[in-house]
């Protein structure tokens, strides 16, 4: 009886393997058509896939996107880096050009100071009270600066030195509205006509050279230079020029409004000026 058990499994087992071989053979036949249970199988196989595929490809898809994103961000921040770096370059280079014309306008204006000794400074405050508009160089007593010496930038005369330190000075400019802040100023022409520089308009951006005679005939464009009879500015020292004529209320004397060549404002470069023994001697004789 086991004997016969063994068979019957063993037979079993062969017509297994021949119905296996006779679908795998059937299946491998080159057929227009398939059977209905091997289109059930596949469309089973292939929703399986469509539903495991589409998830894959999109996280797939948000993952690409994501990295996308981070390097067009790193990108950015280098590009951004380089743009301030660029842009803080371009400013570094115009502050170098600025300063180099300036200091290239003070030499060529030093060589031009015939009679005098120009001592080279540099800003380094300013006060903000618009009363007394004062300024404050890098050079002082150890370098020679006096108070009541003239100063000037390469455009002409901006104020004098009213105080000193060792290593500092402080300049009262032209533009201060302290009614004892004067400079003796000459309109050139072939009469010249003497005055004082005393007041400026803050509206008009220009100096007042009043109490002029109501009968010297003055023009606009007329140069208007130190006249050195003051005994504080040098003669010589181009302050700027005539723009406007106002005649006072009662008709007896005449306001000049210069126009200064000096910017009170647009500069970092200075001279103060030294008068030589030889102009000192040459003023001092024609206030005789």
């Amino acid at each position: 009886m086991p004997h016969f058990f063994l068979n019957k499994r063993l037979i079993i087992l062969l017509v297994s393997i021949i119905i296996l071989v006779s679908l795998i053979g059937f299946s491998l036949r080159d057929r227009e058509n398939i059977s209905r249970p091997e289109q059930f199988v596949k469309d089973v196989v292939g929703f399986g896939q469509s539903l495991i595929s589409k998830p894959a490809y999109g996280v797939a898809g948000f993952l690409g996107n994501m990295q996308d994103l981070q390097n067009t961000y790193t990108e950015n921040k280098k590009l951004k880096a380089r743009l301030e770096g660029l842009a803080k370059l371009e400013k570094e280079i115009s502050d170098l050009k600025s300063d180099n014309e300036e200091l290239r306008n003070v030499l060529k204006k030093t060589d031009n100071l015939r009679d005098y000794t120009a001592i080279q400074a540099t800003v380094i405050g300013r006060t903000p009270d618009r009363w007394y508009e004062n300024i404050i160089i890098n050079k002082g007593n150890k370098s020679g600066v006096k108070p009541d010496m003239a100063v000037q930038t390469a455009k002409g005369l901006i104020g004098k030195v009213i105080s000193t330190s060792e290593m500092t000075a402080t300049i009262e400019l032209l533009s201060s509205e302290n009614i004892k802040n004067r400079a003796s100023a000459q309109i050139q022409g072939k009469k010249s006509i003497y005055g004082l520089i005393n007041g400026y308009d803050q509206d008009k951006k220009m100096l007042l050279m009043k109490d002029l005679p109501i009968d010297q005939k003055i023009k606009k464009g007329q140069n208007v230079i130190t006249s050195g009879l003051g005994g504080v500015f040098p003669k010589g020292l181009d302050i700027g020029k005539v723009k406007e004529l106002e005649i006072d209320r009662y008709g007896l004397t005449q306001t000049a409004y210069v126009e200064p060549s000096a910017d009170f404002y647009g500069f970092e470069h200075v001279m103060v000026i030294v008068p030589s023994m030889k102009n000192m001697e040459e003023v001092k004789k024609e206030g005789e």
